[in-house]
This record gives C-alpha cells, structure tokens and sequence, in this order.
C-alpha cells in the first residue's frame, strides 16, 4: 500500500484534492472536473514523482466517477466510501471545518486511518447501461420542465413548447428502448432482470436503476449495507433518557438512487402483499406516512437484494 494519500472532494464543476505526503505534510489544490482538469492532475502528482498513490473520495452519483476511472486506468489504488463513513470519521475526529478543501483533507485522513478496500470500475456493458439510465433521467427531466412551462406559457410560445415536448418525448422513447435492448443482448443482466420482475411494485425503470448501479449483491454483505449505500437506512437521535429526536432517513448517498425507490414503494405499499403487511403495522403503530413510505422503500431494497443473492424469484411465503 502506497504511503501517499490522496482525498478528493467531487463536485460538479470542480474537484479539491488534498495530499498526504510521507512527512506528514499537506498539499492541497483545485482543479475543473473535466478531462482537462484530470490531466492536469496528474501531471501535478508527476511533478511531486508520486508513482504510486491510494486516491479516495465519496460516492455521491455520477460526478467522481469519470475521475475513478481515469485514476484507477493510471493504475493508482482508487476508493471510492459511502458519505456516511466519512461523517462518522469526521465526528470522531472533531472536525469543524466545513469547505471543500476541509472535506478533501478529512477524506485523505480517513484514507490514512481506515484504508478503504480498492475499487474498480463496473464492466464495459455496466457502465454503458449506466449512461444510457443517466442519459433517460436528463431527458425525463428536461421533459417535465418543458411541460411546467406549458401550463404556464402565453398563447403564441404555446407552439415551440410543444414542438420542444414532443422531440423529448420522441428520444426519451428511443432511450428507454435502448436500456431494453441493451439488457436483453446481455445474458447477466437479462437474467437478473427476470429476477426483479417477480418483485410486485418493480418496474422497467426501477429494475434499470437497479441493474445499472446496485446489480451486483455480491458488493455488499448484507441487505443493511445495500440500504445504507443508497442513503435509507434510519437514523436516530437519543441521549440518556431524556432527548429523543424523530427518527428518518439517513440520506447518505446517491440521491437519484433514492428518489428511483420512491415510486415502486408507493407501488408495493399497496400491491406487495408483504410490504403491504409491514406498512400496516407501521400505521397501526402510529407512524407518520413519510416514515411508512421511508420504510417500504427499505424494505423493498431488502427484498431486491435477496432475490438477487439468492437468484431465486420473489416468493411470498419467504416473510
């Protein structure tokens, strides 16, 4: 293991990076989030003659993953941690400090600490559903703003709205038949597609996001670890016996994830005769609807994960 570390903040326009040399100083530095941005990267590790180094940085969606790769293909050692562990460590270490630079600092040190196991990049035809299912969330929202506006626009830009609707309409079309011949041309992710269909309250574009981003149980120990990673696990607040928060969501993760899982729970809260069960006992306990609907996305994800571990449809009787 290399005792060079570097921590990487990701942001969309840019990434801070923050690099532990063996003396135990710091170098810090800004760079675009672009390929421009991460040559100049490299050249700057060069400069330093860094051959080898751990890069770490958070999982939060689509914008650290081009640098992943770059990284990882110059054969650096490459983590990429759930946020929540970062905070956790962050707590631990009494920091106090919230910037960009601070937040590439605190990565590197818990790189330094906790050496995070190595990442790698997803197979080719993973990463190229993965386009496509971030490509067809753009378009869907790029849809839906036009269609605001409709409701809105004055009589004579009525007509270019609608003509602007009607091509996203078109290519969110062709997108999503895309993601279906794409699953189907490869066996893996057609047979694990058969899988999550048996789930009531799982549809084409739930089992997409799913085989795109968590298609793979094998990455994750327990169903636990897999909600945690998308950010749903709960998160409590208690002291002693006399402060005692809501619980909700811990939010930790990738938010386009998340937001995927809301409707099929809505769905399978009313459809999946075991989530349907688990949902009436929440009400019958007196939790609030978000909590209940927090809870079926849960339990859904749980459910993902065992027919998928198990490669063994879903079966009511399991419960």
């Amino acid at each position: 293991m290399s005792d060079y570390i570097l921590g990487i903040d990701v942001s969309k326009a840019k990434f801070d990076v923050a690099l532990l040399l063996e003396d135990g100083k710091v170098k810090t530095k800004k760079f675009a989030n672009n390929s421009k941005g991460f040559v100049e990267l490299v050249d700057w590790l060069n400069m330093k003659k860094i051959n080898e180094l751990h890069a770490c940085m958070e999982s939060t969606g689509n914008y650290g993953d081009a640098l992943a790769i770059y990284l990882f293909n110059y054969r650096y050692t490459v983590s990429v941690v759930n946020p929540a562990q970062i905070k956790g460590f962050g707590r631990s270490e009494l920091a106090r400090t919230k910037t960009d630079k601070a937040d590439a600092q605190l990565i590197a040190l818990f790189c330094k600490a906790m050496r995070p196991k190595a990442w790698k990049p997803k197979a080719d035809h993973i990463q190229i559903l993965q386009g496509w299912v971030r490509r067809l969330e753009a378009l869907q929202d790029l849809c839906q703003q036009e269609y605001n506006r409709l409701e809105v626009a004055p009589k004579h830009i009525k007509p270019s709205i609608e003509a602007i609707y009607r091509r996203l309409t078109e290519e969110i079309k062709m997108v999503k038949n895309n993601i279906s011949q794409h699953i189907f041309q490869h066996a893996d992710l057609y047979k694990k597609k058969k899988l999550l269909e048996s789930i009531p309250g799982i549809g084409d574009a739930t089992i997409a996001q799913v085989l795109a981003f968590i298609g793979n149980p094998e990455e994750f120990q327990t169903a636990k670890q897999l909600a945690a990673y998308i950010g749903l696990n709960p998160r409590q607040y208690l002291s002693g016996s006399s402060v005692k928060g809501h619980a909700h969501l811990s939010k930790m993760g990738d938010a386009n994830l998340r937001k995927a899982f809301y409707m099929p729970a809505i769905v399978a809260k009313r459809y999946n005769p075991i989530i349907n069960k688990f949902c009436q006992r929440l009400k019958e306990n007196g939790k609030a609807p978000m909590v209940i609907i927090g809870a079926a996305m849960r339990k859904l994800i749980h459910l993902i994960y065992g027919v998928l571990k198990s490669e063994k449809p879903f079966d009511v009787s399991f419960a």
